[in-house]
């Protein structure tokens, strides 16, 4: 009697397995997001989250890493470095294997410092961490990583791009930089200063200002120094509340210049800039909805329908696709495994192909320039927190033309 009852258990087991496919057998990968989800920055990180859950479903829907399924649980680090040094033992204290975060590049910087220390201590229990925006070149330079993979490109990289586009500009005469005083901020001010020596000589920079992180409340005094200054272009790497508040400052004080900016796409600055900024402020980014093809325009709908929210994040789609791949490449979900796949891998994204550079782990990808227009039926067809305007593409910069040269010198481990 129980060899009859094994082998009905048997067959049922079968049927189950023909019904349902590799389903049946999905091993579940979760992934800690570790960024602000409550204070100055809760609404951006909000967001970042958002995205990366509604990619993440998307790949297991669609099977993009075979048996694997991803699984993305938020952990609020409160865009501090101790915050997220104490969610970071949390999550892994908890069994997570794969980090993910963005905000903050003195945050990365003391995660990937976290990180080598745990794994060096801590053989088969490593830690793969996915960094999706904190950009200072340092990063994959001479503070690089084995365990640490930027989608996002690097200050170097978008300042490239943004002072070439800018070049063209014989109207820029006089440009301000401002930016947030920490790593980011500090490496945009030095990338855009040499980089416009190099490109536009002529032009005078009359003003380079850094100001406190999340704690200024009025920027009029900043945008009274601009005006003050001359300046028909501002330079800015600030993100999240830091550059809505400047944008809205400039246009209450009537600020008549041109912004060029990192994040001027991201939640709160759409809203900040209005019809005022419409010609006068641009992105320099890794994505745009209104690209060509309006490619990924039926994500930005979908999630717009289930979050009543933007999709502006790019890198969470690519940190998944790269993720899922590596782990059915790997056909393993153990970090060392993920990590070797991870390296050198191709894929195509919704910005165009994306190549995961071995030499330092920075996404090689195209980058895009975008200015803030109206809708119109052509080349403007999404608009941004249901504002009546969106971004037109005016340039996409090919992987191979945004790529620079790294001096990491990689340590790998040995497998």
């Amino acid at each position: 009697m129980k060899r009859n009852v094994n082998l009905r258990l048997g067959t049922l087991a079968v049927t189950l397995g023909l019904c349902f496919g590799t389903t049946a057998y999905a091993e579940t990968v979760k992934l800690a997001v570790i960024d602000p989800l409550s204070g100055t920055f809760a609404a951006l990180g909000e967001n970042q989250l958002r995205t990366w859950e509604y990619i993440a479903d998307l790949a297991n829907k669609e099977g993009w890493g075979g048996k694997y399924q991803l699984e993305v649980v938020g952990f609020d680090n409160k865009a501090g470095v101790q915050d997220s040094l104490s969610q970071l033992k949390r999550a892994i204290d908890q069994g997570y294997r794969f980090v993910a975060q963005a905000n903050g590049s003195g945050v990365a910087f003391a995660l990937v410092d976290a990180i080598n220390k745990h794994n060096a201590r801590n053989p088969g229990k490593e830690v793969v961490y996915l960094n999706h925006g904190a950009i200072d070149p340092g990063l994959t330079n001479d503070q690089c990583s084995f365990w640490q993979f930027s989608v996002d490109s690097n200050v170097d990289m978008k300042m490239q791009a943004l002072v070439n586009h800018l070049a063209k500009n014989k109207d820029v005469k006089k440009v301000y930089i401002i930016g947030q005083n920490y790593a980011f901020g500090r490496s945009v001010s030095k990338a855009a200063k040499e980089m416009l020596a190099e490109k536009r000589p002529d032009v005078e920079i009359v003003g380079d200002d850094l100001h406190p992180i999340g704690e200024v409340k009025d920027f009029s005094p900043y945008v009274a120094k601009i005006i003050a200054s001359g300046a028909d272009t501002v330079i800015t790497g600030n993100w999240g509340t830091d550059l809505a508040l400047l944008i809205r400052a400039a246009r209450d004080a009537g600020l008549d210049a041109d912004f060029y900016t990192y994040y001027a796409v991201l939640k709160g600055s759409p809203t900040a800039i209005g019809e005022s900024g419409l010609e006068h402020v641009n992105y320099v980014g890794v994505w745009n909805v209104n690209n060509e093809d309006y490619k990924g325009r039926d994500l930005v709908e979908g999630f717009k329908e289930k979050y009543d929210d933007d999709l502006t994040w790019l890198q969470a789609y690519s940190g998944v696709a790269l993720l899922t791949n590596a782990m059915k490449k790997a056909d393993s979900d153990d970090p060392v495994d993920v990590a070797f796949a991870l390296e050198g891998m191709e894929l195509d994204s919704l910005n165009g192909k994306i190549k995961m550079r071995a030499a330092d782990h920075q996404l090689q990808q195209p980058l895009y320039i975008a200015t803030w227009s109206k809708t119109n039926d052509s080349n403007v067809q999404l608009e941004q927190e249901d504002t009546g305007f969106g971004w037109r593409t005016e340039e996409v910069i090919p992987a191979e033309q945004a790529e620079l040269p790294t001096i990491c010198k990689m340590k790998r481990p040995q497998r």
